[in-house]
């Protein structure tokens, strides 16, 4: 069952991502693709993000091309919290529940409807951040802050990324308006 649709238009760069998310399989699983442009190239990018009923990521997969390179890549989190990508594992994100793809504002959904704040209420949440660098993906573990300051409005902070911002949410979980970022298309 489809839960929600939308799409956004990139803010500091040229670009647009398509995403819905449905009920699925007993869980949940997100679909979207991204075009955009990335370090001077045009990018392509097709996502799918499966969850169970809780909203802990159980994989992820990445797919379409940056420039002349070619992206197809696999993130699965076992039943243990052991983080693989593309067969490989890749340590010290034992304390991360949620995927987050860096390159859409689809997968903040996943943190917010997990830890389920309420107004006043506040959460640190490590994520897994699929990265998308020149040359090949990579998986590593990114801090990420949220407060819930009303029904629609979150506080946000990312250190490593000097970025904090108050993101407007719908009441599935998109994030409306990313401020500088992303915001949904009118």
């Amino acid at each position: 069952m489809v839960i929600d649709t939308i799409l956004w238009r990139r803010l500091d760069a040229p670009g647009h991502d398509a995403c819905r998310l449905e009920q699925r399989d007993g869980g949940w699983q997100l679909d979207g693709t991204a075009v955009f442009r990335q370090d001077g190239v045009p990018a392509r990018l097709t996502y799918q993000v499966k969850c169970d009923p809780e909203w802990h990521t159980q994989e992820g997969t990445v797919q379409g091309w940056v420039g002349g390179r070619s992206i197809d890549s696999h993130v699965r989190r076992t039943a243990d919290g052991m983080w693989m990508l593309d067969g490989q594992v890749v340590p010290h994100l034992s304390d991360c529940v949620d995927l987050d793809l860096g390159f859409t504002p689809a997968t903040n959904l996943f943190q917010l409807r997990r830890v389920a704040l309420q107004v006043g209420q506040v959460a640190a949440v490590p994520v897994a951040w699929l990265d998308l660098p020149a040359t090949t993906l990579a998986l590593e573990r990114v801090a990420q802050r949220y407060e819930r300051r009303a029904e629609n409005i979150y506080w946000y902070e990312s250190p490593r990324f000097d970025y904090a911002a108050s993101l407007e949410v719908r009441p599935t979980g998109f994030i409306h308006r990313y401020p500088d970022l992303w915001e949904v298309e009118s």
